[in-house]
């Protein structure tokens, strides 16, 4: 049975957002590291091409708080430690890194977080292109 040529994965957005009951961080910077080894860990029984996305900005105006949960912030400053940690654990692990968190403006964002038509053909262009680049596709 053929496996995947490569897994990419979006991840950390959810968990680099400020829970303010609890404050801090809804995941640990800490477990989140620890989750994306065991991510890693499992994809390698598939394919060693696994490939992580970057964060993307939020405009805080709309989700500091958020209008749908009150008690999630998402904050900037957050995701660009979460996004840090995960270029780190790239790094690490010898795996390819797609830079997302300068990319998007604020009008590219339906609800402050989410990207909207224009966002997403923002990130699907810079996805297609580092996979063409990189002979992936």
């Amino acid at each position: 049975m053929r496996g995947p040529d490569a897994i990419i994965i979006a991840i950390g957005t959810n968990d680099a957002s400020y829970l303010k009951s609890k404050d801090g961080n809804y995941v640990s910077s800490h477990d989140f590291e620890a989750n994306l080894e065991k991510i890693i860990e499992k994809g390698k029984k598939y394919t060693d091409e696994i490939i992580f996305i970057g964060l993307t900005k939020a405009n805080e105006a709309m989700v500091a708080p958020t209008p749908w949960v009150p008690d999630f912030h998402y904050r900037n400053a957050d995701m660009k430690i979460y996004d840090n940690k995960i270029k780190e654990v790239c790094k690490k692990n010898n795996l390819k890194f797609i830079e997302m968190m300068n990319l998007l403006k604020d009008e590219d964002l339906e609800d402050g977080l989410h990207p909207n038509s224009a966002g997403h053909e923002k990130m699907f262009l810079r996805i297609k292109n580092f996979l063409e680049e990189n002979t992936i596709i």
